[in-house]
């Protein structure tokens, strides 16, 4: 099966195993409100065969999960880091790439003359590279010195070779100051063979000779060493060669003990220990040791067939006969030259230390080859009772088993050598040794692990992609093992694989693109490095084809476009490489045809398409010239609304990179004319609009993203919009103006620009403010959208009408010069202001990563925050801040909580006294005394000069890209093993959900007036939540402070705070994925959502994701008081408050997906979803008035009630009774009545409850079980049937004195069990249990 089919096969089995465990639910989320209706009915008929019906515990259990993808994991807690391109990630690399240059060989045989203290035996090893001396009647010394060369020239072609026979101390030193000269800085191989000559002493001398001949002179290792130099390597073959090596070790040691002397490169190799002499055996040559170095395959065979079956059938002279090249991989020499090579290259591999394996087999071809080899003969020479030595010293290799894989190869190529020798026609058998060894590699994947010894055949597989006829498999395989995760690329890397799959994208087989592209993938996601040889070899074509292709999977082809994208990340070279290569025009036709196909884009292709094109053009000038001609804006804004936060996050980034940095600076130095590009600024318009209509994005992905674009172009901007800034916070009310709103900027569009008005003024019904406090509701920090008038108030555009800001009039203290007139603001000032409010806008984030993003764009304009400390209280007269102090109405209510200071002078100090009475808190907002460093500068920022380097490392940095390469680096072929684990707990929560729903509809009775188990908390409870399959309690106070006990146990398991400016408390808790790993969702009072993982674990919650659920409000309140529920079946979350229409968030997309009127002209004061028909939901409201909606339906609203009439009282809770009927709902109003509503009996409640007499504060139905309660002000709480009876009412707590209950503040029911937990307005939680059982 090939990679790419495997891929596409399980590309996507990780996210959809769970969402897909149980289908069958769409039967509920779809079709017409009639069917449902009629389904409901029949379901709803009884409460009996709940656990047995499929229909119902589908209905029941919702199968939807969201929240659990990548992004999800940790963007709060941690910052993504892309592919690095240094540190231990390139420690793969040969750290000097290093060629030996010069050989120079000295043989030192004395042909006939035996040396002193060497006692021969007979029949003696006479062959001298496999001649014998005295077989030859003249120049036998001369043909052994040729031949020697041809044999290293085998292994090394391109050195130059010098040769010396039976030298004077004098020749040789001459041959190696000349070897050294030549070679310059490579390396020297200097080979002896003392052969004829004495042992070496114990001082390290080696022997040479006179020029008579007549005496054997030493030669010491120190002056050979000083004479080759470094670096430089050493082949002693001779006995007791050991005692060179050892003398050789101390000359090292004494020159690394001296300062003055640096550390040498030189290896040594020979033949014996010192205390060893050579084998003198005739079945050995006399210079076996070089035998093995220089002609390995024939002394390999030879030794073998001396030990193996076919001793006495075969002929030795047959093995000089082995038909074909060792260069040719086709014949079976060159098979068996390339099976040796594979075999010692693997036991080096698995033996040897990473970091000398490196260097003695990766940096130098002929240092390898010589070591291959060295393995060999330490085999060979061990069976005669010698050990070879090397420095730096090998572990014993002589053993190991690969050596059996070797000699089985062997064999069978001994085995059909006769036959090949007399039929030259005969078609060799090819060695099955790679095809069983690729096995061993596929055996290994199917069980290893990171954790496992590592796959010792990794070096084999790089061997095999030599061959075409294993190439394909051994890819596959290699993919495979490269997906394990970067452990693996880092091993694939250390081995050798780079350059052979650098060289294999000059293939043209269609066969191997898709696997090339996954490896390069995984290559690149760890190792950034890498691009640099990508382009120098030109293989950015390769993948810019493979893009552009139409045949492989999106999946693929989004790969390609992330290594396209690592090749330009960051590096000139790349980019105008892939410029050249028509990358943007690739790119942008794919981005194109994706918006014209019918068909669903695979989401990943367009995220790094967009990716691609951003690191591509980022500060890259040609490339943003092709980009503006090639219309690349609007090409990428439809991207915007798509419904997965990573393609609008990369949109987002591709947009704002081609933001001009450097604009500001280059106005500003006088070259006006060169940088005043109409076009130019057209098209930053067009992309600043586009930025603008997702800054309240539901992703803080895509939010982080119109930050880092805000801070580009505040930067280039930054006169301009620190003017704009000033002007606003002019303490002159007559000159205050708002900021426009964004309440209208959610367009389905693809051009959202039409939703930017213009310059927005307040109009005239805005209410007054005192002058003493220098206030006024216009502020453009009434962002948060508290006051009538305010940018974010969805009826502030009726009441406002259009205007431009001072485009020609200077303010005080120059704040905006008539420098304008000469120097035009290269954009209108709607715009600026719409740039200054969403950087406001931002800088409020419930996301603090975000929140701190914003604070920095801000700080780029002139404004930074300041320490803000909440007032208890505050009294006319008393000075509480030094400054401009605003009122609270700006921040507490809203939750922004963004006190602001403009580093400026122009404005005289506001007065401090004449705070308002009654305010609860203030906050503070400082003008500071800073001094401008130039006159025109306007907020001049201190940190902010002149574009350069390091103020350009000021400018908060994108995480989109570096956070969306860490997907690659992670399994993509496998599906995770904690899968199965997943749906096992699922299957288990279901089966004890479906248990507990049967039970509890059957057996309820009534509520112990006793609370099983309570606690307390400072201030007042403002909400609580029973966990559905621990026994654990969430409550949250009015400080939005959040605690989760065990009530079993009576433990608090943890405690901590929703945000770090809290404001109303926290409005509604609820459990997202409750059936899976749960998360706990906390809606603030002003409208902010953040949801919570791991909170349950002591200190280590982690925030998943946070956004503004409500924007904007009526003119004329004061706080948003938002209402808000979430429903699992659809995967909806439902919100409003004092606005006038219900805004709908798809959890899944992270997105605001509609908003629906609510056909009213009172706010929303209570919401509640049906947990079992997906797209339904209810809503009361201050008037009274009940509606129930339908998203599935055209029209939305299904029907209105007015069933508290003709009380006009706001209704406190509304909520769906028990079972499948989508058309019962109970509602309870401020007055204390209940009203039991039926959807479809227009006659209105069927059953009406006085239960309390104006005072009801609360009410809860139980999801299954037939049992409603209600709380009051009034220290009581009542339990009643879905018929109205009372079941009980719960008055006291159980003390000694029967102490009153407080002020109830809310009830929850446990989803499947008949528990009840109230809160109370003095801090108390309690839980009550039914009369059969209690929680503890």
């Amino acid at each position: 099966m090939a990679l790419g089919d495997l891929m596409a096969s399980r590309f996507s089995q990780s996210s959809a195993a769970v969402s897909n465990h149980l289908d069958e639910c769409s039967s509920h989320d779809n079709g017409d409100f009639g069917a449902h209706r009629r389904d409901s009915e029949t379901l709803s008929s009884s409460y009996g065969n709940v656990g047995t019906s499929a229909t119902t515990s589908m209905a029941y259990l919702p199968q939807t999960v969201v929240l659990s993808e990548l992004r999800h994991d940790a963007f709060e807690s941690c910052m993504p880091s892309g592919p690095s391109d240094s540190g231990l990630v390139s420690r793969w690399r040969p750290k000097d790439r290093m060629k030996t240059g010069c050989v120079a060989l000295v043989l030192c045989l004395n042909i006939g003359v035996d040396p002193p203290d060497v006692i021969k035996i007979s029949p003696c090893a006479r062959m001298e590279c496999w001649i014998d001396p005295f077989s030859l009647s003249t120049k036998a010394l001369e043909t052994i010195g040729k031949t020697l060369t041809m044999q290293y020239e085998r292994w090394q072609p391109r050195a130059r070779y010098k040769i010396q026979l039976d030298p004077t101390v004098e020749e040789v030193k001459k041959l190696c100051n000349s070897c050294r000269k030549y070679a310059k800085s490579e390396r020297v191989l200097f080979h002896y063979n003392g052969h004829g000559v004495p042992k070496p002493t114990a001082n390290g001398e080696i022997w040479l000779f006179n020029k008579s001949y007549t005496q054997y002179i030493p030669l010491p290792i120190s002056d050979l060493d000083s004479w080759l130099k470094t670096p430089s390597i050493y082949v002693f073959d001779c006995s007791a060669a050991g005692m060179i090596v050892n003398s050789f070790i101390e000359l090292q040691e004494c020159n690394a003990s001296s300062s003055t002397t640096s550390s040498r490169d030189c290896i040594l190799l020979a033949a014996c220990e010192a205390h060893e002499t050579l084998p003198q055996s005739s079945e050995f040559p006399a210079d076996v040791f070089t035998s093995c170095l220089t002609t390995p395959i024939k002394m390999a065979l030879r030794w073998f067939c001396m030990r193996s079956l076919l001793r006495d059938s075969l002929d030795y002279a047959l093995i000089d006969k082995i038909p074909g090249d060792q260069t040719k991989r086709r014949t079976l020499l060159g098979e068996l030259n390339w099976i040796f090579t594979a075999v010692t290259d693997t036991i080096a591999w698995n033996v040897l230390p990473h970091g000398l394996f490196q260097r003695l087999f990766r940096q130098d071809l002929l240092v390898a080859s010589l070591f291959r080899n060295f393995l060999l003969a330490e085999r060979i020479m061990r069976s005669a009772n010698c050990s070879p030595v090397s420095y730096p010293l090998l572990p014993p290799t002589h053993q190991h088993h690969m050596w059996d894989a070797w000699d089985m190869a062997a064999e069978i190529c001994l085995s059909q050598l006769p036959l090949l020798v007399r039929d030259p026609n005969a078609e060799y058998q090819p060695i099955p040794f790679f095809t069983e060894q690729l096995t061993a590699f596929e055996v290994w994947l199917d069980h290893g692990s990171e954790h496992k010894k590592p796959p010792e055949q990794l070096p084999i597989v790089l061997q095999v992609l030599l061959s075409q006829c294993h190439r394909f498999r051994a890819l596959v395989l290699l993919g495979r093992f490269l997906d394990m995760g970067p452990w693996a690329v880092d091993l694939a890397l250390s081995v050798g694989i780079f350059p052979y799959v650098l060289k294999l994208l000059q293939t043209t087989n269609p066969e191997l693109r898709q696997i090339l592209v996954f490896i390069w993938t995984k290559i690149l996601a760890l190792d950034k490095s890498c691009q640099v040889d990508l382009v120098k070899d030109g293989g950015h074509t390769y993948f810019i084809r493979f893009l552009d292709s139409m045949e492989a999977y999106p999946e693929q082809r989004a790969m390609a476009a992330f290594v396209l994208a690592v090749i330009v990340d960051g590096h000139r070279r790349g980019q105008e490489a892939c410029l050249e290569a028509g990358l943007v025009h690739v790119c942008l036709r794919h981005l194109q045809g994706s918006a014209l196909n019918d068909a669903q884009t695979e989401p990943l292709f367009l995220q790094w398409l967009c990716l691609c094109l951003g690191k591509l053009w980022e500060d890259f000038m040609e490339a943003q010239i092709i980009a503006f001609q090639a219309d690349a804006p609007s090409i990428c804004m439809p991207l915007l609304s798509e419904p997965q936060p990573e393609v609008r996050a990369s949109a987002v980034f591709a947009l704002g990179t081609l933001l001009d940095v450097g604009f500001d600076s280059c106005r500003d130095g006088g070259v006006d004319e060169e940088c005043d590009d109409d076009e130019k600024f057209k098209a930053e318009i067009s992309v600043l609009k586009s930025l603008l209509y997702v800054v309240s994005d539901g992703s803080p992905l895509v939010r982080a993203e119109v930050a880092v674009a805000l801070a580009r172009f505040a930067f280039g901007h930054n006169k301009y919009l620190k003017s704009i800034a000033a002007a606003y916070w002019k303490p002159q009310s007559s000159s205050l103006s708002s900021f426009p709103s964004f309440a209208h900027v959610k367009a389905t569009a693809a051009n959202p620009s039409q939703y930017i008005g213009p310059l927005l003024r307040v109009g005239t019904d805005t209410p007054a403010v005192s002058r003493d406090i220098r206030v006024s509701t216009s502020s453009p920090l009434s962002a948060s959208g508290i006051m009538h008038g305010s940018p974010l108030s969805d009826e502030s555009s009726q009441h406002s009408y259009s205007g431009n800001l001072h485009d020609s009039h200077s303010t005080s203290n120059g704040v905006i010069s008539n420098n304008h007139s000469r120097h035009r603001a290269p954009l209108d000032n709607a715009l600026y202001s719409q740039c200054v409010l969403a950087m406001c806008t931002l800088a409020k984030d419930p996301s603090p990563r975000i929140a701190n993003l914003g604070r920095r764009v801000l700080s780029i304009i002139g404004i930074e925050q300041v320490v803000a400390k909440p007032i208890k209280s505050s009294r006319p007269g008393e000075p509480n801040f030094v400054g401009l102090a605003r009122s609270s109405s700006w921040f507490d209510m809203s939750g922004g909580h963004l006190p602001l200071t403009f580093r400026t002078p122009p404005v005289s100090p506001p007065r401090t006294t004449g705070f308002l009475t009654g305010m609860r808190r203030v906050c503070s907002l400082e003008f500071r005394p800073h001094v401008p460093s130039s006159p025109d500068s306007g907020l001049a920022d201190p940190l902010l000069g002149a574009v350069g380097s390091s103020e350009r490392s000021f400018l908060p940095q994108s995480t989109i890209y570096n956070w969306s390469c860490g997907r690659f680096s992670k399994p993509l072929l496998n599906v995770p093993d904690d899968i199965e684990e997943i749906l096992a707990r699922r299957e288990e929560r279901e089966k004890f959900a479906l248990y507990h729903i049967s039970e509890c509809q059957h057996t309820f009775r009534k509520l112990s007036n006793q609370p099983s188990w309570d606690t307390k908390f400072d201030t007042a409870t403002k909400t609580a939540l029973l966990h559905p399959f621990s026994p654990l309690v969430i409550a949250a106070d009015e400080n939005e402070r959040i605690r989760v006990w065990n009530y079993e146990e009576a433990n608090l398991l943890n405690s901590f705070d929703n945000h770090d400016f809290p404001d109303k408390g926290i409005s509604k808790l609820c459990l997202v994925n409750e059936l899976d790993d749960s998360l706990l969702l906390a809606a603030s009072c002003d409208g902010n959502i953040r949801i919570w993982k791991d909170y349950t674990r002591t200190g280590k919650e982690k925030l998943v994701t946070a956004f503004s659920s409500i924007q904007g409000h009526r003119p004329g309140v004061r706080s948003v008081n938002a209402v808000v529920d979430w429903q699992q079946q659809s995967g909806y979350l439902y919100a409003s408050g004092e606005i006038s229409s219900i805004m709908v968030w798809d959890l899944e997309k992270e997105q605001h997906v509609n908003s629906i009127s609510s056909s009213s002209d009172c706010s929303i004061s209570a919401l509640s979803a049906s947990q079992v028909h997906g797209g339904q939901f209810a809503a009361g409201f201050v008037d009274g008035s009940v509606r129930l909606f339908d998203i599935r339906t055209p029209e939305m609203l299904v029907r209105t009630m007015r069933p508290h009439a003709p009380k006009v009282e706001r209704v406190v809770e509304i909520n769906f009774q028990p079972g499948l009927d989508q058309g019962k709902i109970v509602s309870a109003c401020q007055a204390g009545d209940i009203q039991f509503l039926d959807i479809r009996n227009e006659k209105g409640a069927y059953v009406s409850i006085d239960a309390h007499r104006g005072s009801l504060t609360a009410l809860a139905v139980h999801r299954h079980a037939p049992v409603i309660a209600s709380g009051s002000a009034k220290h009581l709480i009542k339990v009643l049937s879905l018929e109205g009876e009372p079941l009980g009412s719960i008055r006291y707590y159980p003390t000694f004195m029967a102490q009153k209950i407080g002020s109830v503040s809310c009830l929850t029911f446990h989803p499947y069990r008949v528990l009840l937990a109230a809160g109370f307005a003095d801090g108390c939680v309690s839980i009550y249990a039914d009369g059969n059982s209690q929680a503890r």
